[in-house]
């Protein structure tokens, strides 16, 4: 490989380390912030900017109106003195009216009652007929300013009363060129760009400064989380600075104790599994060191070979039931999309249940009565819900006492169907009763061996039932016998 591929090698990846950078940049809630912030910053400036120069227009315009209207009035009088609005001549009036005009730069038109133009400074529309609404509305006693801005004039009507009579004589019209207006709110414009433009710079400092000021907590969040990694499961963090990030916090405490909990079950439950499978291995280890020590000092005793083969076998027996009850468990531990639902008849579920158990139940003398109130047909997987069940009957058998009983009774309503478990047994204390569902718990362990079972049963039973979204409960009394009570939807829901 040469060095022109080298250098090309590089280069990509500066350039990919870049693109990566700004695609992260791009979707930050610091730049999200800072748009935000420069949005509210620039949208007020602008609209700062057009109120400004809008009502520079309006104030001068509204100004100029007023100057025109107050002249016009003075004129107003001497042209209802010297009679010139009836038609009579005056050199005085004729030089204020060009003097008006050529003051703005600007026509005067002078408009009798017959609304017929008797004076244009222009001399262009003199002894016209003129119909316009502007004039109109000044004979009936109300007069005007007509700003066209695109035309870039200033129309002014002012009404001419008798001085006598105050009737209506004539109308005057003044139209003035209104460059200037737009010349100065050009240059008044230039000025605000000036000032926008470095207001737009300070918003753009303090938008970005406000951005990285705001987005700091959730730095301290994730600089907190990175620091604990090694040991995350032992700390809490905490970040009062926002509400939202002092959530963050507690969210995250909540879950690592969760997370701690699950993880010394796990602990709990891998040491629990290795000391059982352990146990029986080491059982047969002795029995089989034994019968080849007896070997080697001589001729095994058929009896004793029995004995220790039978025992043997039994050790076998109780390590696959530890094997199987944990592939049990493993799958009971699976997504509920593992359940297989469909319509069972409840009531035939539970007898066949007591019918495979009743050998079981006779053999220690204990009696098993089923009583079921009504028909019941639910959404079940049969399966899983066998093994729950039974394995709350063969307790019950199991840890029940000498000619004792255990009831098994079915009811249900418009949205559950019931299964109570009751016997007669030993019973549970109180203490123990919050743990028995736990793995590998058992609540006589001087007596677990001879009983016999792997502690994962009622493990095994929860999470069937939970898994149709059930619920299970104990109640027990020591020495009065144990009830379990099983509460499961008629209708499954995914």
């Amino acid at each position: 490989m040469n060095r022109s591929t080298f250098t090309r090698s590089g280069e990509w990846v500066i350039i990919s380390s870049i693109k990566t950078n700004l695609k992260r940049y791009a979707k930050s809630l610091r730049l999200r912030l800072f748009l935000i912030l420069l949005l509210v910053g620039i949208v007020p400036i602008n609209l700062l900017k057009f109120g400004i120069l809008q009502n520079y227009e309006k104030q001068t315009v509204s100004q100029r109106a007023a100057m025109i209207r107050n002249q016009c009035q003075m004129i107003a009088s001497q042209l209802s003195e010297s009679g010139y609005i009836h038609g009579n001549t005056s050199e005085l009036v004729e030089t204020e009216l060009v003097q008006l005009g050529s003051l703005y730069n600007g026509r005067v038109v002078i408009v009798n009652s017959n609304f017929r133009i008797i004076k244009d400074t222009y001399g262009i529309d003199e002894n016209k007929v003129i119909v316009a609404e502007e004039v109109l509305q000044c004979f009936q006693g109300t007069d005007s300013d007509n700003y066209n801005r695109s035309e870039e004039f200033l129309e002014v009507t002012v009404p001419l009363r008798d001085d006598v009579t105050k009737e209506m004589i004539g109308v005057m019209i003044i139209s003035v060129p209104t460059i200037d207006i737009r010349e100065g709110r050009t240059a008044l414009g230039s000025t605000v760009f000036t000032l926008q433009i470095a207001m737009i710079l300070a918003v753009l400092a303090v938008a970005f400064y406000a951005a990285r000021l705001l987005v700091k907590p959730f730095g301290k969040v994730t600089a907190s989380l990175e620091d604990v990694n090694g040991s995350f499961l032992d700390e809490d963090i905490s970040m009062p600075d926002y509400t939202e990030t002092e959530l963050l916090s507690e969210a995250y405490n909540r879950m690592r104790r969760r997370m701690k909990l699950q993880e010394d079950s796990r602990q709990e439950f891998v040491s629990n599994v290795s000391h059982e499978l352990k146990t029986p291995l080491t059982s047969m280890k002795v029995l089989a060191d034994s019968l080849v020590a007896q070997g080697e000092m001589g001729e095994v005793p058929n009896e004793l070979y029995k004995e220790f083969m039978t025992d043997i076998a039994e050790e076998i027996d109780r390590e696959n039931t530890i094997i199987t009850d944990l592939l049990s468990l493993v799958k009971m531990d699976k997504r509920s999309s593992d359940v297989n639902i469909k319509e069972t008849n409840i009531n035939d579920l539970v007898e066949l249940i007591l019918k495979r158990l009743r050998p079981i139940a006779a053999r220690q003398n204990v009696e098993l009565v089923l009583e079921s109130f009504k028909p019941i047909v639910a959404e079940v997987d049969e399966t899983k819900l066998t093994l729950a069940l039974s394995n709350l009957v063969e307790n019950g058998i199991k840890y029940n006492k000498e000619n004792g009983w255990v009831h098994v009774s079915l009811n249900v309503d418009n949205t559950f169907f019931y299964v109570k478990v009751e016997d007669s047994g030993m019973g549970i204390h109180e203490e123990a009763q919050e743990h028995i569902f736990e793995r590998f718990y058992r609540v006589d362990k001087s007596h677990s061996r001879e009983i016999g079972g792997t502690g994962l049963g009622l493990a095994i039973t929860r999470s069937a039932i939970l898994m149709h979204h059930g619920a299970v409960r104990v109640y027990s009394k020591e020495g009065e016998g144990t009830t379990f009570t099983v509460r499961i939807p008629l209708k499954y829901v995914p």
